[in-house]
């Protein structure tokens, strides 16, 4: 087993425990959809089984809101989860129903047997129990490796669900996915 500060962590990782679960976090708008679309092509490209989703945000017009779609992992497929609520409008543009759509697909993936987990964000809805906080807690069960992106807003929420016991990641592809090719052979050295 590795020492020290491995993955580029932001802090040490526990070894010893039984869940695998990380999370990484990033301060620009729209920088941690980007590391979590390449976490994914990644893993595809070493054979790696993911679930899950990725967000991809269209580019729009200036002074509008980019549209939000989900991908769902591996090969789709795609599900808005974006409302246009007008141009002046303040009020969160989330769509719960492209979102619960985007969660039942995947949990139709989950059950197919993937290895690795991600979701692109622990936000509003998972905080309040929604979203996707049961198949997280689901693939965790199950002994997948586990990779969310959470936000500030939503971290405390985050670390409470999971007893504060996720590994911080640095929102660094190369970082991600070294840990999760380890979650991963730890995973299946147990099993």
């Amino acid at each position: 087993m590795a020492t020290g500060l491995q993955y580029l962590s932001v802090k040490p990782v526990r070894y010893g425990t039984d869940m695998h679960l990380a999370y990484t976090t990033s301060p620009g708008r729209g920088d941690m959809d980007l590391v979590l679309a390449g976490v994914a092509d990644a893993l595809a490209r070493r054979g790696i089984r993911t679930c899950g989703v990725v967000q991809i945000n269209s580019d729009c017009d200036s002074g509008r809101h980019c549209d939000m779609d989900v991908k769902v992992l591996p090969a789709g497929p795609m599900f808005r989860i974006s409302q246009s609520l007008g141009k002046d409008a303040r009020g969160c543009r989330l769509d719960p129903h492209g979102l619960e759509m985007a969660v039942g697909a995947t949990a139709r993936q989950l059950a197919s047997g993937a290895e690795v987990l991600i979701v692109n964000k622990f936000g509003k809805q998972e905080a309040e129990g929604r979203g996707f906080r049961d198949l997280i807690a689901e693939a965790l069960a199950a002994d997948m490796a586990v990779i969310v992106g959470v936000n500030g807003l939503n971290r405390e929420a985050f670390l409470e669900f999971c007893g504060g016991e996720a590994t911080e990641l640095l929102p660094q592809v190369e970082a991600i996915t070294g840990w999760i090719a380890d979650a991963v052979s730890s995973a299946e050295a147990v099993g």
